[in-house]
């Protein structure tokens, strides 16, 4: 029980002292944020501008004996809102998304079956949006090269209609916008699709030329957002998940795999790459947005800081896929289709959407124990139809794997015990000696045949199992609002504290079956307060959390109670 106890002491001044540090790297980063810019009086967005890309930069090489043509024009609407009554809403049975004419780019997406809060009628969590402080939104557009024209996220679209929601019965929603050059007779028809069942958007840009010269061009996709403000504080708890999850953009390539770079990192390491199979993304505790272009054509990937020239000061951070070059010959059409997914980071499916999609769900270092124990704890799941059950059945297994070493570490705690009179009695005869009195005491263990060690390995699954079921509680989506018993939500603490009680009475129960002869009475006094410490520990930490260790320090104490009996039963025998 004192191995378990000071393990369990080091973990809890371990996780306290990462989640002190987390929040320091938090507060206190070691790039400062990039400085507000200056407000400019211009009607026109100079962030717009530069969201752009142009197509010296960005066009394939089947287009470079093309003439580079220039940035697109700058709109003097592109700072304007568009009226709501002209907005596009369009919605499945699972998204609501909100598309703006102007250049046909997402604004807002609701996703409908995940509430922001736990209460009954909370609204649902709008992942997009386009209001000033928040900023995120997914832009696409094309770019036109050698002279031709071609609409960016800024031009004008004509939607056949402004409202489209699923009917029953009914599998796919059609979201149609064009776009007419009557001077060069080119047609662009923008298309969204949403399918019943799938957080996955499709989109084309279909090209008709109905004029005299080749059309070429290049299709470009985008997301641009502001770094959101800081999570609110809150009173009960020393730590704030939201605080320390990532929060930023990423991206993924068969070669490089999963990489992420920071707000902070986007001046000072700018993403240019290009990628086949791959796909850009902006990543935050439990949602995700993410263009998945076609994986048989090569892309251009790249980042961008844009200084803003809003009200509130704060630069706009863009990654952005551009794809290969395209051309239509007149009378021909020629159409680039891509994916966008905007949903939860369900671990489980959005693996299947594109590959490596599943790592944005970040464990960080823990990753290589927190994904195989989500998956045991999903497989769980699937069989007792409740996480809070499916976190107790996976203490059981555990406990069942362990037991081995668990009645070891016991019986060599029984046996530590019955010689706590012969090694005081071996302090008082060296005294101050300790060379000799270590001496001693070796010799003693080594003649009653007893390993001090052992009661040390099972405590060693511990420190890895705190730490990646910690994170697959907090960041795992589909624990996210899940309920057990009185526990509204298991990725937060018990608002009752029920659980942390129950822990303290579980350790008081082992201590009391652990005489402490023989125990300095610093330590004595250390191990009897370390109940009420680890039950103000737990108020904190996540009540799935608590509720294994809860679980796993009941089994402890039965086991304990069992062990014991049975080793004092053994010896008692043998001595008779």
């Amino acid at each position: 029980m004192i191995n378990q106890t000071r393990t369990l002491l080091v973990v809890a001044l371990l996780a306290v002292a990462y989640l002190l540090w987390q929040a320091w790297q938090h507060d206190y980063p070691a790039t400062p944020p990039p400085a507000p810019a200056q407000v400019a009086a211009s009607s026109t967005s100079a962030a717009d501008e530069a969201a752009v890309p142009t197509a010296s930069a960005t066009v394939a090489p089947a287009l470079a004996s093309a003439t580079a043509a220039a940035a697109p024009p700058p709109e003097t609407a592109s700072t304007r809102a568009t009226p709501k009554q002209d907005l596009i809403t369009a919605s499945n049975d699972l998204l609501k998304l909100t598309i703006d004419p102007r250049g046909g780019t997402v604004i807002g997406a609701a996703l409908l079956k995940y509430p922001q809060k736990v209460e009954r009628g909370s609204p649902p969590v709008q992942l997009l949006n386009d209001s000033t402080a928040t900023y995120y939104v997914a832009q696409d557009g094309l770019i036109g090269a050698g002279g031709s024209t071609a609409p960016n996220h800024l031009a004008t679209f004509m939607p056949e209609a402004t409202q489209y929601t699923m009917a029953p019965g009914q599998n796919q929603v059609v979201v149609t916008l064009r776009w007419r050059d009557a001077a060069s007779g080119v047609d662009v028809i923008k298309r969204y699709t949403l399918t019943r069942g799938s957080y996955v958007v499709g989109l084309s840009q279909q090209i008709e030329n109905h004029g005299s010269t080749t059309w070429h061009g290049n299709a470009y996709r985008q997301l641009d957002r502001v770094e959101p403000p800081p999570p609110p504080k809150h009173l009960l708890e020393f730590y704030n998940p939201d605080s320390f999850a990532y929060t930023g953009a990423a991206w993924y390539s068969p070669e490089s795999k999963f990489n992420k770079l920071k707000f902070g990192d986007f001046q000072k390491e700018p993403l240019r790459q290009s990628v086949t199979g791959g796909w850009v993304a902006m990543t935050q505790r439990f949602f995700v947005t993410a263009w998945i272009p076609s994986d048989k054509q090569p892309q251009q990937f790249s980042s961008a800081e844009v200084a803003s020239h809003d009200a509130n000061g704060k630069p706009r951070y863009l990654i952005r896929t551009v794809g290969p070059g395209l051309a239509a010959a007149p009378g021909q059409t020629v159409t680039s289709a891509t994916r966008l997914y905007v949903g939860p980071n369900l671990q489980n499916q959005i693996g299947n959407v594109a590959p490596g999609l599943d790592l944005t769900v970040d464990y960080g270092w823990s990753t290589v124990i927190a994904q195989p124990m989500f998956k045991l704890l999903s497989f769980l799941h699937r069989l007792v139809g409740n996480w809070g059950l499916a976190i107790i059945v996976l203490v059981l297994l555990i406990q069942a794997v362990t037991y081995k070493l668990t009645e070891a570490q016991f019986k060599a705690g029984a046996r530590m015990r019955k010689l706590q009179p012969r090694l005081k009695a071996l302090k008082e005869r060296f005294g101050d000696d300790k060379q000799k009195y270590q001496q001693a005491m070796m010799e003693l263990y080594k003649k009653e045949k007893i390993n001090p060690m052992a009661g040390c390995l099972p405590n060693l699954i511990i420190l890895p199992i705190f730490f990646a079921l910690y994170y697959v509680l907090i960041f795992s989506v589909e624990l996210r609002h899940a309920s057990f018993l009185w526990v509204p939500d298991l990725s937060a603490a018990d608002p009752l504290f029920i659980l942390p009680i129950l822990y303290a009475l579980a350790m008081l129960g082992s201590q009391f079956l652990t005489p402490m002869q023989g125990m300095d009475p610093t330590q004595a006094k250390v191990m009897k307060a370390m109940p009420l410490l680890f039950a103000v520990l737990f108020f904190f930490f996540p009540a799935g959390l608590t509720l294994y260790y809860v679980v796993r320090q009941v089994c402890m104490l039965g086991q304990q109670w069992y062990i014991t009996r049975k080793f004092d039963r053994a010896d008692a025998r043998a001595r008779s």
